[in-house]
């Protein structure tokens, strides 16, 4: 299932939009490509969609099942764009979005699909999902320089912190139910990371209609999709286990000479299981037992 570019996917691929919830992964490069979209489809996600380059490779049992679509990752707003291409022709969609080298972890999600995760959200009036991107990278930059390892990753276990989010219509007054989250290798090294690039907090799931687009900072024009609950209670969020940030770092020139090691006295390794991530605040089960 390959498409020549993303108009064709929305035309002739359609069909594959029709039944949620969908994943949409944007390859900036081929590191742990493979991993990443067997993750998802192992999670129970219908229709698993890549966005890379053409000449970007994929193993045989993925060019079968995965919906591969020729797009240049490395343009300005290329993900905003083709997310909100998607959301446009796919209305009422559960639809997910990430990058190579990223895992989605959901409370349960080794016992529980990401389909009956959802169903219990929309049950709740909820069209939208708060996701923590947690920063994870290589214990050993020597062994491995590009700082992405699956068998030796760590992460911190703490310096996560939320500022109220200002609403610069309403005199800079916080606004509701809204926050913006920090940690991790962002916060470490802030000095290398622009700042409107800080934050760990990402809308990963959202339902598809129209008039609504994702604005470059990983929030939507609906505010109400920017909520991390709703009113009355607290609701799921979900953590994405990123390698992006530490591949950055090590990849930039003004940066990678600065890094020996991405370790601290808070990194931990990685369990690659959701109940270290529920242990560690970096995800909320809210109602779902």
């Amino acid at each position: 299932m390959q498409y020549t570019g993303l108009d064709e996917f929305l035309t002739r691929g359609k069909a594959a939009l029709a039944n949620g919830p969908v994943a949409l992964v944007f390859a900036e490069d081929e590191v742990e490509l493979d991993t990443t979209l067997r993750h998802h489809q192992q999670l129970g996600f219908n229709t698993v969609v890549a966005f890379m380059p053409g000449h970007f490779g994929l193993p045989g049992d993925l060019v079968k099942t995965v919906h591969r679509v020729t797009f240049d990752t490395g343009e300005a707003n290329a993900l905003q764009r083709a997310v909100n291409a998607v959301n446009d022709a796919a209305p009422g969609t559960w639809l997910y979005y990430c990058y190579n080298a990223e895992y989605l972890f959901y409370p349960f999600c080794e016992t529980r699909a990401v389909n009956e995760m959802l169903t219990f959200h929309t049950e709740e009036r909820r069209d939208s999902m708060l996701a923590y991107v947690v920063d994870l990278y290589a214990g050993d930059l020597e062994q491995f320089p590009n700082a992405v390892s699956l068998d030796i990753a760590y992460l911190d276990k703490s310096g996560y912190y939320a500022l109220a989010r200002p609403d610069i219509a309403n005199h800079n007054h916080p606004k509701e139910r809204q926050l913006d989250f920090f940690g991790g290798l962002r916060w470490r090294y802030e000095e290398h990371v622009p700042a409107p690039r800080r934050k760990i907090d990402r809308i990963a799931f959202f339902k598809a209609k129209p008039g609504l687009r994702l604005n470059e900072d990983h929030t939507f024009s609906d505010e109400e999709y920017n909520t991390y609950a709703c009113p009355w209670h607290n609701n799921l969020t979900a953590s994405i286990a990123s390698f992006r940030t530490a591949k950055a770092l090590k990849r930039n020139p003004g940066s990678t000479f600065d890094i020996d090691t991405f370790r601290w006295h808070n990194s931990t390794p990685f369990e690659w299981h959701s109940r270290q991530l529920l242990d560690l605040g970096l995800m909320e089960p809210g109602q779902w037992f």
